[in-house]
Order: structure tokens, then sequence, then C-alpha cells
């Protein structure tokens, strides 16, 4: 009997490499009251098209109707950017709300090469709102911005 024999032919398969990365830093604030904010980051493509949720970031803890989304409607420009339509929670980017820190999230793979404004939008209870939009080409683009209040400093890298 013959042993049948298999060979990759070009040598490895190698799997796609990442898009980039986004990093958004959640600020410390000294308030009184102080809640982790509600956060979304998308993509939409410069000369307008459909935006795409790459995190999205709200209280995944809760139980019962509505737990947790109900104030995602907070997170305004998203949400009529195409937030209410989605259906959360959604594998691989939905996530509980951060602390104060910083935070590295990954583009997708299959962003098609481009230019794309990155939106990164915080709404907080009893705080805030803000959103940190950024200009960047896929690939190879690089840009950097910062928030005044709700968020911290924003840099998104494309490769």
């Amino acid at each position: 009997m013959r042993t049948p024999i298999f060979a990759l032919i070009g040598g490895a398969i190698a799997a796609p490499a990442a898009a980039g990365t986004v990093t958004v830093t959640v600020p410390r604030l000294d308030v009184a009251e102080y809640h982790k904010p509600y956060v979304a980051i998308w993509l939409t493509p410069a000369g307008g098209g459909p935006a795409r949720t790459i995190a999205l970031w709200y209280e995944t803890h809760k139980t019962g109707k509505d737990a947790g989304t109900k104030y995602l409607a907070e997170l305004r420009a998203w949400w009529r950017q195409g937030g209410r339509s989605m259906t959360v929670p959604a594998d691989g980017i939905s996530g509980a709300t951060r602390p104060p820190g910083q935070y590295s999230v990954k583009l997708p793979d299959n962003v098609k090469p481009g230019a794309y404004v990155l939106n990164v939008e915080a709404a907080r209870e009893t705080g805030g709102r803000e959103l940190v939009t950024l200009p960047i080409t896929v690939p190879a683009g690089t840009a950097h911005g910062a928030g005044k209040t709700e968020l911290g400093a924003v840099t998104v890298s494309a490769r």
C-alpha cells in the first residue's frame, strides 16, 4: 500500500497581515461620579458609503430587556451612521466598557485600499460625549488626534 505524500508548492502558506491598529486612550477624569464610557470605533469611506463598525464597548454584562443596549443611541454619530441597524452583541466587535487606560484594536484584514475616515466616539453617563475623526489611507497611512474631555489620544496606523 502506498502512503500519500502531501507537499506545499511554493513554501509555507502565510496568514494575511493585520490591516493596522487603532489606539484609543480613555482618560482618567477627576469627577464626583465617574462611569466608564460607551465607545464606538468605525470606518467610513472618505467619499461616502456605509459605515463599518470595528469596535463597540458598552455594558455587556447587564441582563433583561434592552440590557446594556438601551443607551447605545447616546453614541449619536455612530447610531445615525449605521449603529441603529446593527445587531448586538456582534462577534469580534462588541466588548465591555473600559476603565481609564490605553487600548488597541486591530483594523480588519479585509479593509480595501482607499481613503477612509476613522471615527471614535465616546459617551458617558453623567458626563459628556465626544467624537474624534481622523482621515486615513489604507494601506500605509497614519493619523493622530485627541479628544478634549471624554477621549484622550487616538492613533490609527494602517498597513
